[in-house]
């Protein structure tokens, strides 16, 4: 939150959109496949935030959450930016599932 300002206020417009569409929607965001494990869980490639002016949807912020469809339910794993860890943590997922 220190280093993006504007990170509350743009969470809450994905979850906006996450109320609308929860599912993987290519080529903005794709499931995580090979985990192991029954659960959906979503990457999202392409997040808009205003901290990082004039880069849009093209901020390199990333979101990765489980998606439970029969419960309706999602759960935020992780959020990070492309230039500061290459993948999402897949360990870090793997212990919201345990």
């Amino acid at each position: 939150m220190k280093k993006y300002k504007t990170l509350k206020e743009d969470l809450e417009v994905v979850k906006k959109v996450m109320e609308i569409l929860p599912d993987a929607r290519p080529p903005f965001s794709f499931r995580i496949d090979n985990l192991g494990i029954e659960s959906c869980v979503i990457k999202v490639k392409k997040i808009a935030c205003k901290s990082l002016k004039g880069n849009g949807v093209n901020s390199g912020l990333r979101l990765v959450y489980a998606y439970f469809k029969e419960e309706d339910r999602i759960v935020f794993i992780e959020m990070y930016h492309k230039n500061d860890k290459e993948n999402e943590d897949r360990d870090r997922i793997l212990n919201n599932f345990k």
